[in-house]
């Protein structure tokens, strides 16, 4: 596959043009197999079957550094606007003001359109007239084509083409653009990142490490409405997960406003979790929630899932262990107006499903009639270690189960680093439970979060031999119910 890129790229930027051509296939073999070294049995088969949707192409001897920063600048660390400067030569055609337009239109192909660079610019000697501004990769040598030619000869313009010394500033590049002029030569370059609210958030590599605040700045500069960039100074804390960061550029004001899937958010970036890649997942969840269905949220850090489902009228159940989490939570509650509808907590997961979580379902369960639509859905985001917080379902309850539609449905979410994450997760959630989720779970797939590395969610209705203890026969013996409690006892501190 590298051979195939490099092999194309070649093609593309030394030997071949867009415009008209004769160009035989054997000769293009051969080329590649130059530069290849050997052209393998797939290879010649992709080739065969691609070659000739191709456009037709003649010979490219543009400057491919055509519009590359001044080549002064590689190894900046601290950022010098100015030296970003450079004149480079363009073709450009000396046409009437008043036919500006009718060129425009007719010679779009071939005109310039570069973003940030204007198209039309005064002539200095003549102000009748205007030089209209061509792609020097369209119009190669500073010569039009026939077809062009002739375009020109209708509208009675010359079709003699000048050179016009265009400026290039540190405005007219992309952000990636200068960031491969600055680093070493072959080295990665950074130019993505995630946004929250007016926050930039960068996950730097160590070769990148020397040239961070010029990163930040360059990002700053090139994306409007971004005022802070910060860049993860390590992974994320597997109890609160927060992380520490370093402001490159711009403000040091960490609290923000976002908005996802039409809901508003507040939220100190520095004090807990917020990934924006989440709200498709967010929105899935929540999509399978009607009026009316109770809501368990073990880690809801600010509420994505908890508030979105109180406005679907759920009841929410939500919790979370980091104080600034709960008090945002709190916060976000009231300012969406569903903080009537929302139960939030500051406990320990397990806590929280041994308690609140219990209570409601030993309340609620026992009440369901065979005709009613309620559904209990538990979601479970913490993918590091949520799968390891499953053993909490052995027995939590105590009776005879509830009808099986009425069974509470868990959203549980982890990590895999398997060649079959589906596999992997579903065989850990069934070590943890003791018992098989085949044909009663299903696995999506959320992300890639690394090379090699799936965050998937395992939904799956909880087994009624797994979350139910039946009673003892004899519990109405005051001795055997002593001897029943003091086993519950026993069984919690051992699962504990």
């Amino acid at each position: 596959l590298w051979r195939l890129g490099y092999c194309a790229r070649l093609l593309k930027t030394n030997h071949f043009r867009t415009a008209a051509s004769n160009t035989s296939f054997p000769a293009v073999w051969m080329l590649l197999a130059q530069h290849s070294g050997r052209i393998p049995g797939l290879f010649v088969v992709v080739k065969k079957n691609t070659f000739f949707t191709m456009p037709e192409t003649v010979e490219d001897k543009t400057d491919p550094e055509l519009y590359l920063p001044h080549p002064g600048v590689r190894g900046m660390t601290l950022l010098n606007r100015e030296a970003f400067k450079r004149t480079v030569a363009v073709p450009a055609l000396k046409v009437k003001k008043e036919i500006v337009h009718s060129v425009l239109k007719s010679l779009k192909q071939s005109v310039l359109q570069r973003p940030g660079l204007k198209r039309v610019v005064e002539d200095p000697e003549d102000e009748d007239s205007r030089f209209v501004i061509l792609d020097p990769h369209k119009v190669p040598e500073f010569s039009l084509g026939e077809s062009e030619q002739q375009v020109l000869k209708q509208l009675n313009v010359h079709p003699e083409v000048s050179k016009y010394h265009l400026e290039l500033t540190y405005e007219n590049f992309k952000s990636e653009e200068i960031l491969r002029a600055v680093l070493p030569e072959g080295q990665e370059v950074t130019s993505g990142f995630s946004r929250v609210g007016h926050i930039a958030h960068l996950n730097l590599r160590d070769h990148q490490l020397p040239y961070r605040h010029l990163i930040g700045q360059v990002i700053m500069d090139k994306n409007p409405g971004i005022t802070c960039v910060v860049n993860k100074t390590n992974i994320i804390d597997s109890t609160y997960r927060n992380f520490e960061m370093e402001v490159l550029a711009g403000e040091n004001n960490l609290v923000t406003k976002v908005k996802e899937n039409n809901i508003a958010y507040e939220l100190d970036f520095s004090k807990v979790y917020w990934n924006p890649r989440l709200s498709t997942e967010h929105g899935r969840i929540v999509a399978l929630l009607k009026a009316g269905d109770v809501l368990f949220d073990v880690f809801a850090g600010i509420g994505p899932f908890a508030i979105p489902a109180a406005k679907r009228k759920c009841r929410v159940f939500a919790n979370d262990l980091n104080p600034e989490s709960y008090t945002w939570l709190l916060h976000n509650c009231k300012l969406n107006k569903v903080d009537t509808k929302v139960k939030v907590f500051n406990m320990d997961g397990r806590d929280f499903l041994r308690g609140p979580v219990r209570e409601e379902l030993s309340k609620e369960l026992p009440l369901l009639k065979e005709e009613q639509k309620t559904a209990f859905h538990i979601v479970m985001n913490l993918p590091a270690l949520a799968v390891e917080f499953l053993d909490v379902f052995r027995h939590l309850l105590v009776g005879e189960p509830c009808s099986p539609a009425g069974l509470p449905t868990v959203h549980c979410y982890g990590f895999s680093k398997h060649s079959n994450p589906a596999r992997d997760i579903q065989e850990r959630a069934e070590a943890v439970l003791g018992t098989s989720l085949a044909g009663r779970c299903s696995t999506f797939l959320v992300r890639n979060v690394a090379p090699n590395k799936e965050m998937l969610c395992l939904s799956f209705q909880i087994p009624a031999d797994v979350l139910y203890k039946r009673p003892c026969p004899d519990e109405a013996k005051p001795a055997s119910k002593r001897l029943c409690t003091s086993q519950d006892s026993a069984e919690e501190k051992v699962l504990s």
